[in-house]
């Protein structure tokens, strides 16, 4: 114990030093590169700023930068320099820079670095060539970094040069402290050690092998004996009281979690339930909603509309109605009934339901003839609809196309969107029960879509592009 004490106590004071140092070598690497990003950025306004009349060449740049050089310096407290892309200084933030030999040009080494070194921009989600030179004089490190100035095409301009100075005095001063602190709390630990180890050599070999025989045998799915022994030392009496205690306790955790275990049962089921209802409950307020909103007495076709409206919550009613009747039977979906009908007319009428003006359809004839269950058709259109609409951000003009057609023997269905889109690690588990991105929802609508289509010899596949959209392919036989 006390050995293991001391080893640790030097562990723990390697890492934290190692640690330190890692620190210090991250916060300068990633404060450099802010820098850098926030110059170059700087430096675009100036470049495509109204106040710049010059042409944006790399000739002109010592007279874009002439006065703005000094000030972006300031502003940021770091040295600039921008060479042209054969090596030569163009300007400096630096007084007298321009004057002095040794860093007029830049070498072909440099050169060469800059051209073959490609990094990953997190900031920009870009790939740019970027090289940062390390020097180490008098104790101190010195870290310059090379990147590109590019115009509004992504041509290279000039070749921006940041030198940077890493001082440490804080983190150093830090460092002192912790190991001081560190050090009186170890003399502290390996004294009680010394003392606790002391006191357990003269008890702890008694009566172990009984109560390590009993905890092995331990197991939650059975009966557990608890532990007997005689002539115990305090320590040992404490450790079989609790061991006691514990096998009490298993019991009574067992018998918990087996009820437990049928409670979530239910749970999972009652939300299945609630899932499927409430896919029937939305479009029926909404069509209650546009009617409301919408009813006029005196229109001459108010009895047609009334009669379009009554259908529609009749057919989601039936909708329920036959979920209800699914799930009553455990492990059934709505009954499966072939129906001769037309796709083109049941997708018009699962849109009916939407009064979003940014939804089209087109069909390429006005009938299409299919088998297909009619109320499952729809749960499978008005479900890809909704998907779409919740992915569309609130600032993305939102756009949902819908389009029917036939090939061969088969109908094919597509429901595409300009939406968020989805993420390069999320497309294998797109269709899988529960799995969602969104903050409210249970995750089965296109888990659902896709056995509906398997139930039909049909299939779901889709391709999407991160914030461009998504767009969903249903194909199923027509007989």
């Amino acid at each position: 114990m006390i050995l293991l004490v001391l080893l640790g106590s030097v562990l723990i004071a390697a890492v934290a030093i190692y640690q330190y140092k890692e620190q210090s070598a991250d916060y300068h690497k990633a404060r450099l590169e802010r820098k850098e990003e926030n110059i170059r950025t700087h430096l675009k306004r100036v470049l495509n700023g109204r106040q710049n009349t010059w042409e944006v060449i790399t000739e002109n740049i010592p007279y874009i930068f002439k006065d703005e050089v000094y000030n972006i310096a300031d502003i940021h407290k770091l040295q600039i320099n921008i060479y042209d892309l054969e090596g030569g200084l163009l300007i400096s933030s630096k007084a007298g820079l321009q004057n002095t030999g040794s860093e007029v040009c830049l070498t072909a080494d440099i050169m060469n670095a800059i051209s073959n070194t490609v990094e990953f921009n997190n900031a920009l989600e870009v790939a740019q060539h970027r090289y940062v030179d390390k020097l180490k004089e008098n104790g101190e490190t010195f870290q310059s970094s090379y990147t590109y100035i590019t115009d509004n095409r992504s041509k290279p301009l000039a070749i921006l040069n940041i030198p940077y100075l890493e001082k440490d005095d804080f983190l150093d001063k830090e460092l002192k402290e912790f190991l001081t602190r560190i050090g009186f709390a170890f003399i502290v630990v390996l004294l009680m050690a010394i003392a606790i180890a002391f006191l357990l050599s003269k008890y702890i070999t008694k009566s172990l092998k009984t109560i390590s025989d009993k905890i092995n045998a331990t197991r939650l799915e059975r009966l557990n004996e608890k532990i007997e022994v005689d002539d115990m030392s305090e320590e040992i009496s404490t450790l079989v009281n609790s061991y006691n205690s514990m096998i009490d306790e298993l019991e009574e955790s067992a018998v918990q979690l087996a009820k437990s275990e049928r409670e979530q049962a239910w749970r999972e089921m009652a939300k299945q339930v609630a899932h499927e209802i409430k896919n029937p409950l939305t479009p029926m307020r909404l069509t209650v909603q546009n009617f409301q909103r919408k009813f006029d007495p005196n229109d001459a076709q108010i009895h047609v509309k009334l009669d379009e409206f009554s259908k529609t919550l009749i057919q989601q009613i039936d909708t329920m109605s036959s979920i209800a009747s699914a799930f009553s039977n455990f492990a059934k979906m709505p009954a499966q009934q072939n129906e001769t009908l037309n796709v083109v007319k049941i997708i018009k009428l699962a849109l009916d339901i939407f009064n979003e003006d940014y939804i089209l359809f087109k069909a390429d004839a006005d009938e299409i003839i299919a088998k297909f269950d009619r109320t499952q058709l729809i749960r499978v259109v008005t479900n890809l609809v909704k998907n779409g609409i919740q992915s569309i951000p609130d600032e993305t003009m939102p756009k949902i196309e819908i389009s029917v057609s036939e090939l061969n023997d088969e109908v094919i269905i597509k429901v595409s969107d300009n939406g968020a889109g989805v993420a390069e690690e999320n497309k294998s588990k797109v269709f899988e029960p529960k799995f969602t991105t969104k903050s409210s929802g249970m995750g089965l609508g296109l888990a659902m879509v896709k056995n509906i289509l398997e139930t039909y010899k049909g299939s779901i596949s889709f391709v999407s592009e991160k914030d461009k959209g998504t767009t969903f392919k249903v194909t199923f036989p027509k007989e």
